[in-house]
């Protein structure tokens, strides 16, 4: 499965965003803990210049536990703050500001000895599609104060929110890179909802994924599911087709129905708390 694609719009929008770091204090960088080496994107590091630094590990309802925390432990050693987050149920969120304040300490203290009091720490929330950045927004400002959706590209624009006193956060659109350097990575975030679905083919998606389940999560399908199959991923989708009752005109199994089942399953969590890598390497896709 090839996945190279970088639409115009998100040219102008990391543009847009190379500008607007001029303006911010702290980067708030969203990763979804399903994939939080995939859905983490590398501009972003080339872009910061040195601004302080947080990522948060969001969906962390979604991920197995486990892996999550090997994912704190390999971002806090390469200097990052860094906190897990469930932006649906608000968990975690009242750290958040706690780590905006720790990221901005050295700057704050230099405003006050220059005389400069009660200026609000700007923070740039950043993220690629569907990461969950405009539910986390609402969350942390405990108002609906942007549009949210569960497809890639629900924000269009920047814009920017004040909290409280304390904190001010710019919004952006969600951007991937230009390039995957590794096939893996794209393979990884259309898993999990990230690439426009036209951009591949969902059968084949699917298969993709149930290969990867029954090697990491041996027998997790078949008990959600409730299907005895034979080995390989072509069965098991036609037994979820069965199960399911994905059915074309003509009594022939619709497999496009019974894929976007199982990938529409995964996404929301009703087959477990799966994550996709390690920091280690040894989930490979």
């Amino acid at each position: 499965m090839q996945f190279q694609w970088y639409p115009g719009h998100m040219t102008k929008a990391r543009r847009a965003m190379q500008e607007d770091l001029k303006l911010i204090d702290v980067i708030v960088e969203l990763v979804d803990a399903r994939i939080p080496f995939s859905s983490k994107n590398p501009d972003i590091d080339q872009m910061a210049n040195g601004k302080a630094r947080i990522i948060l590990l969001n969906k962390s309802d979604l991920a197995d536990p486990e892996c999550t925390k090997e994912w704190e432990s390999y971002y806090e050693e390469k200097g990052f703050l860094v906190t897990t987050v469930n932006s649906k149920s608000g968990a975690g969120i009242r750290i958040v500001q706690d780590k905006i304040r720790e990221a901005c300490r050295e700057k704050t203290e230099r405003d006050r000895k220059r005389g400069i009091l009660n200026r609000p720490v700007r923070a740039m929330i950043v993220g690629i599609p569907n990461v969950g950045k405009s539910t986390f927004i609402n969350s942390f400002a405990k108002k609906a104060c942007t549009k949210t959706g569960n497809k890639p590209g629900v924000t269009k624009g920047k814009q920017w929110i004040r909290f409280n006193k304390n904190v001010e956060l710019l919004d952006t659109p969600g951007i991937l890179w230009p390039k995957f350097e590794e096939q893996s990575v794209g393979l990884r975030l259309a898993f999990i909802g990230s690439i426009k679905e036209e951009l591949y083919q969902i059968y084949e998606l699917a298969a993709l994924l149930l290969e990867f389940l029954n090697r990491e999560y041996a027998g997790l399908t078949e008990e959600f599911y409730q299907i005895e199959t034979k080995e390989g991923s072509a069965f098991q989708l036609e037994a979820i087709a069965k199960k399911r009752g994905c059915i074309k005109a003509g009594g022939k199994l619709d497999m496009d129905q019974a894929a976007k089942y199982l990938l529409d399953d995964f996404r929301a969590g009703r087959l477990g708390r799966i994550s996709l890598e390690t920091p280690m390497g040894d989930m490979d896709v």
